[in-house]
């Protein structure tokens, strides 16, 4: 099962009350009209369930029910749950123009039913093992996505709409915000699944940058040791004279600890020389040796 039937299946097992019912059927119904017969198809044997059960409590209409297989290959079987058009239905629910009454998303808990038969009807969201987060609403209506897209940023989920062929696509890819719509339905048994593996990549993720980040630096420590080597080397063709008694002390250490970062040439030094030196120090003594050290490199050129 996918990890979206998992959440849409967690969604049918909710309680509500007669009016979220109402709320929850009209997100799953809306504009599902063939002639004069309303017909609903989903993948989730649950879901169908739901919709018939509910149907047949509210209203005392029998729907009609049919299994077929998936198309192009598909295993999965489709459920279609056709209901006769009954006027008392469609107006009770709203759902016989774009943007339901007023009634129907009254408070919160109302839009929470609805957002929630929305998703059962057209929503998905990838399983977190795959590389890429994605929730996406898939509705036919500029207007009515649009609708849904308020909806949602109601509560800071940052979703956006995105047209895609004769389609509009209210989507969020942010993990964060697809975990905080996953509390917002109430799937409590699907959230802790994606947090679970969200935090567990985001620590995955975390550990590789650190390890980058050392990786980086510790070719920065060989690429400054090399360099003040390659200084030290060219002075002591000339004299090491030429460097003061404090500077020659530290080009002999750094010869002598060609691998060690300043960090830990000063301690070093420090212990046994045993006159204290810092990290900036060495730092101030070493751009003295390199600047006497491009001096000479500036001599050795030939003259134009």
């Amino acid at each position: 099962m996918s990890f979206t039937s998992k959440i849409k299946s967690e969604i049918t097992k909710q309680k509500f009350n007669k009016i979220e019912q109402i709320s929850l059927l009209s997100g799953i119904i809306r504009n599902e009209f063939l002639e004069d017969t309303i017909r609903i198809q989903n993948e989730n044997e649950d879901v169908a369930r739901m919709i018939f059960n509910l149907v047949e409590q509210i209203y005392k209409i029998v729907p009609k029910i049919t299994v077929r297989k998936g198309y192009n290959y598909n295993k999965n079987y489709i459920y279609i749950i056709e209901i006769n058009n009954k006027e008392e239905l469609k107006k009770d629910l709203s759902i016989d123009k774009n943007i339901p009454d007023d009634y129907i998303i009254d408070d919160d808990n109302l839009v929470r039913s609805y957002i929630k038969g929305v998703f059962l009807a057209k929503g998905s969201i990838n399983d977190p093992q795959t590389s890429r987060y994605h929730l996406e609403i898939l509705v036919d209506n500029e207007e009515y996505a649009n609708f849904i897209n308020e909806l949602l940023n109601k509560y800071s989920l940052n979703s956006k709409i995105l047209k895609r062929e004769n389609k509009y696509m209210i989507y969020i890819k942010e993990a964060e915000k697809i975990g905080d719509f996953l509390r917002l339905i109430g799937t409590t048994k699907a959230l802790l699944y994606y947090e679970d593996i969200r935090i567990y990549r985001d620590h995955i993720n975390m550990t590789n940058r650190l390890n980058n980040c050392e990786q980086a630096n510790v070719d920065r420590i060989i690429q400054t040791a090399d360099s003040q080597i390659k200084d030290i080397e060219l002075i002591k063709k000339y004299g090491i004279e030429l460097l003061s008694e404090k500077e020659q002390i530290v080009a002999e250490y750094r010869l002598k600890y060609k691998d060690a970062s300043l960090q830990e040439l000063s301690e070093i030094i420090s212990l046994e020389t045993n006159q204290k030196i810092t990290k900036p120090g060495l730092h101030h003594r070493f751009d003295k040796i390199k600047k006497l050290a491009q001096k000479i490199r500036e001599k050795e050129q030939p003259n134009d």
